[in-house]
């Protein structure tokens, strides 16, 4: 049985794989596992197409890589500067396949696509030093009084001055 994947044909389906979709699922990709690696991207570029923080990818190779459904429903966008691809879902507006022009054996894909494991954990970062401000970096969190499921780092704590000679 044949099934498309991107770029090209390919007969043979690795024997275990990892199945991920878009939110209305009307793509759905499939991945050979385990992926060649993760990572999380906090790059301007690709906070700003995923409306987040950073994004965590799952790289595979190429060949390794299937449309399974909805292929028709890809729109794709091309990055002027970089000739980077993006695709994603024209219908719920999913981040699908992210394409870089300096490796094309390889496909990148949201790792949130995925709900079962792809065989590898995200220990890389690219672009840490573009993480804004504002991120989460694993500062202590306690529950909100009064608002269940809801957790916070709580107010900033004032430093105490030191004490001048003349206070005392």
């Amino acid at each position: 049985m044949t099934k498309t994947t991107v770029g090209r044909k390919v007969r043979t389906a690795p024997a275990e794989t990892a199945e991920g979709r878009c939110l209305c699922g009307r793509v759905r990709v499939e991945i050979g596992v385990p992926a060649r690696w993760a990572w999380h991207d906090h790059s301007r570029n690709s906070r700003l197409a995923h409306g987040a923080a950073y994004a965590t990818y799952v790289g595979c190779w190429r060949s390794r890589v299937r449309i399974v459904k909805g292929e028709s429903a890809l729109a794709r966008f091309t990055e002027e500067e970089t000739g980077r691809i993006r695709s994603f879902c024209r219908h719920c507006g999913t981040p699908v396949l992210y394409e870089r022009p300096h490796a094309q054996q390889m496909v990148n894909i949201p790792r949130a696509l995925f709900e079962t494991r792809t065989g590898r954990e995200p220990l890389y970062h690219i672009a840490i030093e573009q993480a804004q401000e504002w991120t989460w970096r694993g500062e202590p969190l306690r529950p909100l009084k009064g608002f269940p499921g809801v957790v916070w780092t709580g107010p900033k704590r004032r430093k105490k001055r030191p004490l001048l000679d003349e206070e005392f």
